[in-house]
């Protein structure tokens, strides 16, 4: 664990930028960001135009470590370059934003309420690859739908089973067992989710550091008493399909709970836009994320 990141992601004012849209989730991205299906024909073009996206956002000057404390990334985009340098050493060492990875392989199918993660079996190769790539610590996503105490428990147990795994290679894992917004039950399933979180958070040893990513709680201020657990490095919101504007109003509600937003993030961009009205849209996005994440 490089601890010139540690101390900043501990205690750094800022938020992190979610740039981790993987194969499934990509096409959707590029629509928001103007670019529609028929300008590309495989998956290499449309994972070159991604990156393409994502190097315009982090090589602008309204991203800027004076907001921005970490930022994750897809596997295909750690694997890529940003002006002759590997991306996530490109963010460390140019722009002094810590690089995450997203390491999971998507979604299983619904089951007692919940979408578990899909088996990792490559996963100690893709963790070694990252410790080569100045990579802080890792994010992996799993969807509560219902408030269902066996499912809910299910997706607990295997996140901080898969953690623990991460933590052996000197990384810091964020947990994502994401809470449906729509969910008719949120509530309820942040209740029971938040036990299980404690309970696991227990059983860790002395040393073991995680991140916790959570959808923006029912009640505010709901995991302040997990943000003080000596585990937990931070607890970060996702946007989970609320618009920036009600994302930031909600995020701010919530002392000490910082953003990683994607969608809220590249809300406004487009391709076809110039650079100062690309620059000004990003820079507009990234200062009112921020004034949220501080309070």
């Amino acid at each position: 664990m490089d601890m010139t990141q540690y101390d900043r992601m501990r205690s750094g004012n800022g938020f992190i930028a979610a740039l981790d849209q993987s194969g499934g989730s990509t096409p959707k991205a590029l629509a928001l960001y103007g670019i529609g299906k028929d300008a590309y024909a495989s998956d290499q073009e449309m994972f070159d135009l991604v990156h393409e996206m994502r190097t315009r956002i982090i090589k602008s000057p309204a991203f800027s470590s004076a907001y921005i404390l970490g930022a994750i990334l897809f596997e295909n985009t750690m694997d890529r370059t940003i002006d002759g340098k590997p991306t996530a050493d490109y963010l460390w060492k140019t722009k002094n934003i810590i690089p995450f990875l997203k390491v999971d392989k998507g979604l299983a199918p619904l089951a007692n309420g919940v979408q578990l993660m899909n088996p990792m079996p490559k996963l100690d190769d893709l963790l070694r690859s990252a410790t080569q790539h100045s990579i802080f610590g890792t994010k992996m996503r799993s969807v509560i739908k219902e408030a269902n105490p066996k499912g809910i428990k299910a997706v607990v147990d295997q996140q901080f089973a898969i953690a623990k795994q991460i933590i052996a290679f000197g990384l810091v894992p964020i947990i994502e067992p994401e809470v449906d917004i729509h969910s008719p039950d949120k509530a309820e399933s942040e209740n029971i989710l938040k036990a299980e979180i404690v309970a696991q958070l227990q059983k860790l040893d002395k040393n073991d550091r995680i991140m916790l990513k959570i959808s923006i709680p029912t009640t505010t201020d709901f995991y302040a008493d997990v943000m003080r657990d000596p585990h937990m490095v931070r607890v970060v919101a996702l946007s989970g399909g609320y618009g920036r504007e009600e994302a930031d109003e909600l995020l701010a509600q919530n002392h000490g709970l910082i953003a990683s937003f994607s969608r809220a993030l590249s809300e406004g961009l487009k391709a076809q836009q110039s650079d100062a009205e690309f620059n000004a849209t990003l820079a507009s996005s990234i200062k009112n994320i921020y004034a949220a994440s501080i309070t």
